[in-house]
């Protein structure tokens, strides 16, 4: 299971804690299970909250063959291909999207029937599913070299999915965990911004995940 800090913790022997609001991911440990049409294969990296009526989901999806996608009514959908020679997403309307690499993107209604047909070999995905009108989602791919800082507000949480190189994390000069490429970190803000920086080089996809509807 994936590292949880909350106050008060304390760090064993030899190692440093990540700060407080700040979970990290180890590949290792996400959970691999079939797609929910059965038709294929899915590492989930975390759901929040972690149920069966989750407001969003983080997995790395398996492909190695055509297949269909499974619904998701009322929720939004976003695709990264993270490895592969791409995707054609062919739309029960007619419409189609290839995601090229590398990192092709595209956000669609999980209420929309598709099937994923393969360009070329088994594909790799990022996939982010959140429910419509309660939780809204931004994806960038950035590059990391040298230090970045992340801060989050009340409603929001920042995750950092680490596609090539290494990434240390520190909080107020407390260093926390190696990341390696694979791996992720999570960010949740509280009623005080809270703060994360990390150092290293390399690249990542940054997705900011925000409540909306709330007071």
């Amino acid at each position: 299971m994936s590292a949880d800090c909350t106050c008060g913790d304390t760090a064993t022997a030899g190692q440093d804690a990540p700060p407080c609001g700040v979970r990290i991911l180890r590949a290792a440990d996400y959970r691999r299970m079939r797609w929910k049409n059965g038709a294929g294969w899915t590492s989930e990296v975390l759901r929040m909250p972690d149920c069966e009526d989750w407001d969003w989901r983080l997995s790395l999806a398996e492909i190695d063959q055509d297949a269909p996608f499974s619904a998701f009514p009322g929720m939004e959908r976003l695709l990264v291909l993270l490895q592969g020679d791409g995707l054609r997403l062919q739309f029960e309307d007619g419409r189609s999207q290839e995601l090229r690499p590398p990192h092709g993107m595209l956000r669609f209604s999980g209420d929309r029937p598709l099937r994923a047909e393969l360009l070329g070999g088994p594909c790799r995905d990022f996939g982010l599913i959140w429910k419509r009108g309660r939780i809204d989602v931004q994806l960038w791919h950035r590059p990391l070299a040298g230090t970045m800082v992340l801060f989050a507000g009340r409603r929001e949480t920042w995750l950092l999915h680490l596609l090539e190189g290494t990434a240390q994390v520190a909080g107020d000069g407390v260093p926390g965990g190696a990341l390696v490429a694979g791996d992720s970190v999570l960010l949740e803000g509280s009623e005080l911004p809270t703060r994360l920086p990390l150092e290293g080089h390399g690249a990542a996809l940054l997705a900011r995940i925000t409540r909306i509807g709330e007071d």
